[in-house]
């Protein structure tokens, strides 16, 4: 059985406890789907009155401008772009979007141009270009509103003076298998881009600019999101080398990007706009959406299904099978001790884990978490763990997560399949395809992060 998303069937209440507890879960996590619409989150936050533009408080009075833009990039870009043109209507002169492959929705007024991702290619570059030759225009009478969501670090793509799309293809890819944590993977791309790190903001400049974003990142960092095209930049060229240290990606990277790094830790290219920097005078950058609302919509959802809820943190990092041990072991306590809430219980967390590929197999980081929560989970009755990557793309796969239970185990024996092997070779998308235990959802048009889901009756 594949698992959508969708209106909870309650005919599943009477075909016993696992598909009970499945159901739930679904529940849950459709809830937590629903809060992280984008054009909802931006409609929270924007509103219009006449020729007042309110956004989270600040008041812009349109008719200051001679043209308003719209840009960005991310999963979630098109239906943010979307509301904000029911919102200002006419007064919308045009704008560029870049969005992923599968997330194209057609506009009245934006051009949207479908991209690769996580890996850039030319038709995301392409975009690009089209986005800054816009920009390039912007004059102080002109207001540009981003919309920039998860996803837009590959999706925004304007190579460094001297670095091809092909040299950041294969760093993309590199970084990716190597294991490192989204902000050190952003620190390098943002020192190898045009766009990235405030330099979106430095394109728009001296225009009045509106970042509305949509969080898909760990304690909603802003020059982290997306790689930070309009906020101020924290990392610096140093940093950035050193990941390529840490990972021993050094002899692995193309020379034109080992070469412009090095450039950049003589001086001899500028560094990414910083706190204070000038062309980020007029810039305004508002979180609209994030992780930690899908969990706490999650969370309702549980209580309205008659469930003990706890969130149990939005940070969570670190490698992905271990984290779904630790989630195996939550499970575990709160059925044998009723700690740390007492049955029926429903535990949700959020961030983002990685993945350190070493064998060949296919999978993503949430079917990796579920996998590694089996072989904590095997024997135990009633209880489950879910993991969901809330843009339903996990990895290079069309699963969105996976479900794992007690039962997990001995399905998978019967079938001649072998968890540890699997895990061992990063192949969880076939473990769980042969169980009918992924979570498959389609493009959700949304990003905001990972979900895991811990639910014990």
């Amino acid at each position: 059985m594949v698992y959508p998303t969708g209106p909870f069937d309650r005919r599943v209440l009477e075909q016993g406890p696992d598909r009970w507890l499945r159901a739930q879960a679904l529940e849950v996590m459709a809830a937590a789907l629903k809060a992280a619409d984008p054009a909802e989150a931006v409609r929270r936050h924007v509103r219009r009155e006449g020729d007042l533009f309110h956004v989270e408080g600040e008041v812009y009075d349109l008719r200051r401008y001679r043209r308003i833009f719209v840009v960005g990039a991310g999963k979630g870009s098109a239906p943010m772009a979307e509301a904000l043109e029911e919102i200002l209507g006419e007064r919308l002169s045009g704008g560029v979007l870049n969005v992923k492959d599968g997330y194209m929705r057609p506009l009245r007024r934006i051009r949207v141009h479908e991209a690769r991702h996580p890996v850039p290619d030319e038709r995301g570059l392409a975009g690009t270009r089209e986005m800054l030759a816009l920009l390039q225009d912007a004059g102080p009478d002109d207001l540009v509103i981003a919309v920039i969501s998860g996803g837009g670090s590959a999706l925004l793509v304007a190579p460094a003076q001297g670095v091809t799309l092909a040299d950041l293809q294969c760093l993309t890819d590199l970084l990716l298998r190597s294991g490192a944590t989204i902000g050190e993977m952003n620190a390098v791309r943002k020192h190898l881009s045009q766009v990235k790190g405030g330099q979106l903001a430095r394109a728009a400049a001296p225009a009045m600019l509106v970042a509305l974003i949509l969080s898909d990142v760990v304690g909603s960092p802003l020059d982290v999101i997306a790689s930070g095209p309009t906020a101020p930049d924290e990392s610096t060229f140093a940093e950035a080398w050193a990941v390529l240290e840490r990972y021993g990606l050094v002899d692995q990277a193309p020379p034109a990007v080992v070469a412009h790094l090095q450039r950049g830790l003589r001086g001899d290219v500028p560094e990414t706009p910083k706190p204070g920097d000038p062309v980020l005078a007029r810039v305004t950058n508002v979180i609209v959406g994030s992780n930690r609302l899908a969990a706490l919509a999650a969370l309702a959802r549980a209580a309205e299904l008659g469930m003990h809820t706890l969130l149990l943190s939005t940070f969570v990092e670190g490698e992905a099978r271990e984290v779904g041990r630790v989630l195996a072991g939550v499970a575990r306590e709160v059925a044998q001790h009723d700690q740390p809430l007492p049955r029926p219980a429903c535990i949700v967390a959020g961030g983002e884990t990685t993945v350190t590929v070493r064998g060949s197999g296919l999978g993503g980081r949430n079917q990796e978490v579920a996998l590694g929560a089996a072989l904590g989970l095997e024997g135990l009755e009633r209880a489950l763990v879910a993991s969901l990557a809330t843009d339903g793309s996990d990895g290079p796969t069309d699963a969105a997560g996976a479900i794992a239970d007690g039962t997990t185990l001995a399905r998978a024996e019967a079938l001649g399949l072998d968890a540890h092997a699997s895990l061992a070779a990063n192949d969880s998308y076939r473990f769980f395809q042969a169980l009918g235990d992924l979570l498959i959802t389609g493009p959700t048009n949304t990003n905001v992060n990972d979900l895991m889901v811990v639910i014990v009756a």
